[in-house]
């Protein structure tokens, strides 16, 4: 059973910032491209940052680029996401997802829901006006 744990969701003010860690055990992480979606309520699923194994390319969708930055550290297995400058719309519950890449390039980056195959529980986070 692969687990993605994820930490760091809560309550924050607008313009305030969060940091959401996730780490996966006992998998070679460094095999698996990693991102970050979230899901508001009645919303679909949407990607809203992406990395790729070796963590030399990144994804932001338009509302994150310039307030958020996704990086990885492969030695332990984790993967986060420092969102500042947060805004009442970034709330949302936020999941971290994990992509099998057996590509030789370490620059494959995924944001297609269907590409992910392990999922995290989630993590709420609610942004106060």
């Amino acid at each position: 059973q692969v687990q993605l744990v994820e930490s760091g969701g809560g309550l924050v003010q607008a313009g305030g910032s969060l940091r959401l860690s996730c780490v996966v055990p006992g998998r070679t992480f460094s095999t698996y491209a990693m991102a970050w979606f979230r899901q508001a309520p009645g919303k679909e699923r949407e990607c809203g940052s992406g990395i790729s194994k070796s963590g030399g390319k990144s994804y932001y969708a338009e509302p994150a680029k310039g307030r958020f930055t996704i990086s990885r550290d492969n030695a332990k297995n984790t993967v986060l996401l420092q969102m500042n400058s947060l805004k009442p719309e970034d709330t949302a519950v936020y999941y971290c997802a994990e992509a099998a890449d057996y590509s030789y390039s370490g620059y494959n980056v995924y944001t297609s829901v269907g590409q992910y195959v392990y999922w995290g529980q989630g993590t709420q986070v609610t942004v106060s006006s």
